[in-house]
């Protein structure tokens, strides 16, 4: 990129420079060289370099902004560029995520369905057993039932046994006790009355 103040210095010492040679080349020639040209340069050579070094300038000027306006493109370009490779590792960490996502629900759903028959199996097998306990527990009470009868029948009979030989020596006790009693109930008594 051309600076326009550096071009305008070039053309400002090229223009310093031809005038300085005219000016040397007219002191070597000496004074023939004073009669056929003047001292002074031309105002239209002088309104000419002006002209060129303007038109420099203006070049100038018009490159600075061709590459501000090529560099504004680049940067427009690494811009969008920049902007695409982001959207495209977005949406591919979305996918990604998405896949991850689904791969972990799918997991989720074989797992509740495995866990959900292992406990239905489960709880099959206690109701089973909870059924087979049921049916021993039934069983056992009526043998024991039986049993009970048949103990109780013998119990009773035994029972009604003891308990008839028990009436009998208490109610023999009792009258034993009883005519005790009032013999001694008359011997106070006569004791008493004499």
């Amino acid at each position: 990129m051309v600076n326009p103040k550096t071009q305008a210095k070039k053309s400002e010492a090229q223009a310093e420079e031809k005038a300085a040679k005219p000016e040397e080349e007219t002191k070597k020639s000496g004074a023939r060289a004073e009669a056929e040209q003047p001292p002074v340069r031309p105002l239209d050579e002088v309104l000419g370099q002006a002209q060129k070094a303007y038109s420099a300038y203006q070049e100038a000027e018009r490159e600075v902004a061709r590459m501000y306006r090529r560099n504004e493109q680049q940067v427009a370009e690494s811009y969008k560029k920049t902007e695409q490779q982001a959207n495209s590792a977005y949406e591919s960490t979305i996918k990604q995520i998405t896949k991850a996502r689904e791969q972990a629900e799918a997991q989720a759903l074989k797992a509740r369905e495995q866990a959900e028959q292992q406990a239905l199996k489960t709880r099959e097998q206690a109701e089973q057993q909870v059924r087979d306990a049921y049916q021993k527990a039934i069983e056992q009470a009526k043998d024991n039932y039986h049993k009970a009868i048949g103990l109780s029948e013998k119990s009773s009979e035994e029972g009604r046994t003891q308990a008839a030989q028990i009436r009998e020596e208490t109610i023999t006790k009792a009258w034993q006790v009883r005519e005790e009693t009032v013999a001694q109930a008359w011997e106070i008594y006569t004791k008493v009355v004499r």
